[in-house]
């Protein structure tokens, strides 16, 4: 038999690809490293959750068990004495907020189509969208002294001077942006070919905006309305220099008007117990409302994720 020579096995040289374990191990350096910075991360989210779930649970405390039927229908009671409840307020919270709403929602929209759909990128829009993140950031005090040297200090209004109708158009001023933000980033996400489509049957522009666009953008924009609606209801500055207070029920949009806010911040300074727990079932009442607008808002976004 013939027999082959024996070839020498060399000895294997340590691979840098060598297979390791697949379990987890806790103890590597960059394991350990990132359990670290998991950890930084959470405890730094924890902190800027805690001081708004301690504000939420003192004032639900504090507030909620002043909470009774006859706090939603009597007026406020006389400096000093007990009872009475905030109906005037919430009715007036109601009417200054429907008013900003009449006001900023179709300008707000419009706006946001006019940036979408007729000037995407022009300088003009450039522009307005400039403009519109710097209304975005303006402190709203700031919107209260406009408007109160717009329309109070004129009492361009059949010569009333605070007024319903002032507060709302100062609210309104801090609705716009928010609107007009939303409506253009809503129309922006609308699938071109959307457009192309019903171009192609012989829609005109309008047409396609109002039957096609706009149903499809419909979610981004609801939301955006909402949000805008319920930092609105909860403004205070703009309505003391423009909407003032009024202890009575509303006489019309052309007078002063309660609101919860300015309640609140009104009969949190007195020197009285009762005032005192009017205002924290007033701040439980906005807190709700307002919770309520944001869960509805967050509500709305899912529908356009489904």
């Amino acid at each position: 038999m013939t027999s082959f020579p024996q070839v020498p096995q060399a000895h294997s040289a340590p691979s840098l690809f060598d297979r390791g374990t697949l379990f987890f191990k806790p103890s590597l350096g960059r394991n350990l490293f990132n359990s670290i910075c998991t950890s930084i991360a959470g405890l730094f989210a924890t902190i800027a959750v805690l001081p708004l779930v301690l504000v939420l649970f003192y004032v639900l405390v504090q507030g909620g068990r002043l909470i009774t039927p006859s706090l939603f229908t009597q007026l406020p009671p006389a400096p000093g004495m007990s009872g009475g409840g905030i109906g005037n307020a919430m009715i007036g919270t109601v009417v200054v907020t429907l008013i900003a709403s009449l006001l900023a929602i179709p300008i707000g929209v419009g706006g946001g189509i006019y940036l979408s759909e007729y000037n995407r990128s022009g300088w003009f829009a450039q522009v307005v969208r400039f403009c519109n993140d710097v209304l975005a950031g303006v402190p709203s005090i700031i919107s209260g002294v406009f408007v109160y040297g717009l329309i109070v200090a004129t009492r361009i209004f059949f010569g009333q001077s605070y007024s319903a109708m002032a507060g709302g158009i100062a609210l309104s001023v801090l609705m716009l942006p928010t609107v007009i933000k939303t409506t253009d980033e809503g129309l922006r996400l609308v699938p071109q070919e959307l457009r192309w489509g019903a171009f192609g049957v012989g829609a005109s522009q309008v047409v396609t905006i109002l039957k096609v666009v706009l149903p499809a953008a419909f979610t981004p924009i609801a939301t955006g309305v909402v949000l805008a609606i319920a930092r609105a209801a909860g403004e205070t500055a703009p309505l003391i220099f423009t909407a003032l207070f009024s202890p009575f029920w509303p006489e019309g949009i052309f007078n002063p008007i309660a609101s919860m806010s300015v309640l609140i911040y009104n009969f949190a300074i007195m020197p009285y117990a009762p005032q005192n727990q009017l205002a924290w079932a007033a701040s439980f009442v906005l807190v709700v409302m307002i919770l309520a607008a944001n869960l509805f808002a967050r509500w709305i976004a899912r529908l356009n994720r489904t």
